[in-house]
């Protein structure tokens, strides 16, 4: 596994680097934004560890362009911003994942795991090779999505996400439950995280993402996907 880091604190580099060799990933690092899209664009990398304030080209600007380039590497973002609206911002621009500095590197290690697991789906549900749901069309095999015949563009937890939800539509299943199986770590309190992205998935596949008829709330609980 390949796991590249674009990150410009010298020594965080170090210890990230280390500590990812002695758990068996090979690693590249890029101290700029500039260089990091390159490497991201020239070599082929497992994930992608990507800090938000970077030289010459932020990390927004970074995620942005590779997923406008076609490229879908799972992304962590690292930012020193606590705010929700900057997290938001990264997963909209298509990060999988994010993580505020300060942070325990034991629990990076934990979303590099969860993000790198090679089955689509940690679940006893049934998925389809193909799936259609209104104007929409899943093609596992191939991790593409189309809605009205054109390219949907997924990052790859929304993909996941999606995944989990067909292959267990009619389920109600909670935020905490979604983390575990989906990104695969307990959920934190406070976060958002699949509120965001659940917000994404209806605004680029529901007809009408404030009246969604598939990825739909059951309040007090959590989501479900229901094919009408």
């Amino acid at each position: 596994m390949r796991i590249l880091i674009i990150e410009d604190e010298e020594g965080l580099i170090i210890t990230l680097t280390d500590r990812l060799r002695n758990e068996g990933f090979d690693t590249v690092s890029a101290s700029d934004g500039e260089a990091g899209y390159r490497l991201a664009c020239e070599q082929n990398f497992d994930l992608i560890l990507l800090d938000v304030m970077l030289p010459k080209k932020n990390g927004y600007d970074v995620c942005r362009d590779l997923r406008k380039a076609g490229n879908s590497t799972p992304i962590l973002m690292l930012t020193a911003k606590g705010e929700t609206v900057d997290k938001v911002v990264g997963l909209k621009l298509g990060a999988d994942d994010y993580l505020t500095k300060p942070f325990e590197v034991i629990e990076l290690l934990a979303r590099v795991e969860a993000l790198l697991r090679r089955s689509p789906v940690n679940s006893g549900g049934v998925l389809p090779e193909r799936f259609a749901f209104g104007a929409v069309n899943v093609d596992n095999r191939r991790a593409e999505v189309l809605k009205d015949g054109k390219p949907v563009e997924l990052s790859a937890m929304e993909f996941k996400l999606l995944q989990f939800l067909i292959a267990n539509q009619g389920e109600v299943h909670s935020r905490d439950r979604l983390l575990d199986e989906v990104w695969g770590y307990d959920a934190m309190p406070s976060t958002r995280t699949v509120d965001v992205h659940i917000a994404w998935l209806r605004q680029k596949l529901e007809e009408n993402p404030r009246h969604p008829v598939f990825i739909r709330t059951v309040h007090g609980i959590g989501y479900m996907f229901q094919d009408i």
